[in-house]
């Protein structure tokens, strides 16, 4: 009795973050809520399962949007796991589930385990944070950041985004220290089976696999002494034979994953390499025959769009536009950039940041940029990482903070209610040529 009142007692808070975030994403979503979305992948997806195929289910799609067709059959060539999620509720309520409503509820999940990891970082003392700080970034994250418009839309990509992020704190929770590999694994396993290059984060699990067996050195990696004396105190005397068994039991539920995936590509396209979106039916297809889907001749783009993309300012009503490509990283989420200044840097921020920078460097350079999007959206394959480090960069949140998380707030809260909404607010061009005002 006494382990369940505590457990309760543990839960209440996140819980109730679960609940406050659902509820704010259903009220912004308004009343979009009823109906299945437009683009509802991963329904149809979830209805071929339960009728026991891969392929679209009496070879229908849905519209026209991102369908893969290889050989006369049309197939959903996004990663399956969110399909998986939202199967239950397609089993009860048919493929005319008001899926957008599902997934805003759903949404409430990613803050509330973003708390368990700052919370896990206070308790265990690697995090000087108060309370009431952890709870300002729990908050931040939600609607702070590109997390809160992708919160409502519901449409598939947007989905696959509010799944991941419900992933990845429960990965970078369980990896601290390695304590928990199979259940790290297993969450990283299902992230690679809705965004695919998240499983790059596994390099943080190695870098907390040997932190685990370091754990008595660790006060030797902080301060102000040369890195490589603190690199030298961090890896020495590593229990190499006990980080290998925690790696070992780590990587099998993302091995299984993998596959799974290598098999489904395989039954489908009749090649395990490929996922499908080289047959997506779409005007970019050119450029992914000539390219392939990942090449360093789209990180100019993108990289252009995470860094520099502003909104444009006009005379004209309503005086402002944002491009299809969206917003920046640093003007929709400012406070950001304190992550650059930390006060210190220990092992574990290493691994986030390096984790991190991996993942952003594949973003940078795959074909896409997120269009169509109010933000950046890519940035949520590695953003619970960023806030991590916010966490235990120790810089005090001073005004200068409070003031970035003011127009953060604003300005998601705008995206949130006007993306695909109040389309005067956004631009035309469907050519994704056009990144900046033109003159």
């Amino acid at each position: 009795m006494a382990y369940l009142r505590n457990l309760a007692r543990r839960s209440a808070l996140p819980f109730a973050i679960f609940v406050l975030c659902a509820v704010v994403y259903v009220v912004i979503l308004g009343a979009r809520y009823k109906g299945t979305s437009p683009d509802s992948h991963f329904v149809s997806l979830a209805q071929s399962y339960l009728n026991g195929q891969l392929s679209v289910v009496d070879n229908r799609p849905l519209g026209t949007n991102d369908w893969a067709r290889y050989q006369g059959r049309w197939y959903v060539s996004f990663p399956p796991f969110p399909a998986i999620v939202i199967l239950p509720a397609v089993a009860l309520f048919g493929p005319q589930i008001w899926d957008r409503l599902f997934w805003a509820i759903f949404a409430g999940l990613g803050p509330a385990f973003l708390y368990l990891v700052l919370r896990y970082l206070r308790e265990s003392a690697r995090s000087e944070r108060k309370l009431s700080d952890d709870l300002l970034l729990t908050f931040l994250f939600a609607f702070g950041t590109v997390y809160f418009f992708s919160s409502v839309q519901g449409t598939t990509w947007y989905a696959a985004h509010i799944v991941c992020c419900a992933l990845l704190p429960l990965f970078v929770l369980w990896s601290f220290n390695a304590r928990r590999p199979l259940l790290a694994g297993t969450a990283l396993a299902f992230s690679f089976l809705t965004r695919p290059n998240t499983v790059l984060v596994a390099l943080f699990f190695l870098v907390e696999a040997v932190n685990g067996s370091t754990r008595e050195r660790l006060g030797q990696c902080d301060g102000d002494q040369p890195p490589t004396t603190g690199l030298r105190a961090w890896i020495s005397g590593v229990d190499y034979a006990r980080v290998l068994r925690r790696v070992t039991v780590f990587s099998l539920p993302i091995i299984a994953a993998v596959a799974v995936m290598l098999w489904m590509n395989n039954s489908r396209f009749d090649d395990p390499l490929v996922f499908g979106h080289e047959y997506l039916e779409i005007k970019w297809r050119y450029r992914i025959d000539k390219w392939s889907l990942f090449n360093y001749h789209y990180l100019s783009k993108n990289l252009a769009i995470l860094l520099a993309a502003l909104p444009w300012l006009s005379n004209d009503p309503p005086f402002i536009k944002i491009s299809q490509h969206g917003l920046a990283l640093w003007f929709t989420t400012p406070h950001l950039l304190l992550i650059l200044w930390p006060k210190r840097v220990t092992p574990t921020m290493v691994g986030l940041y390096l984790s991190a920078a991996l993942v952003a460097l594949v973003d940078l350079c795959y074909q896409n940029s997120g269009w169509i999007q109010f933000g950046y959206r890519f940035s949520l394959d590695y953003m619970v990482l960023l806030f991590a480090l916010l966490a235990l960069g120790q810089r005090r949140f001073r005004l200068g903070f409070y003031s970035l998380v003011v127009f953060a707030l604003a300005v998601n809260l705008f995206g949130a209610i006007t993306f695909d909404r109040v389309k005067q607010f956004y631009d035309t061009d469907l050519t994704q040529t056009v990144i900046f005002q033109p003159d």
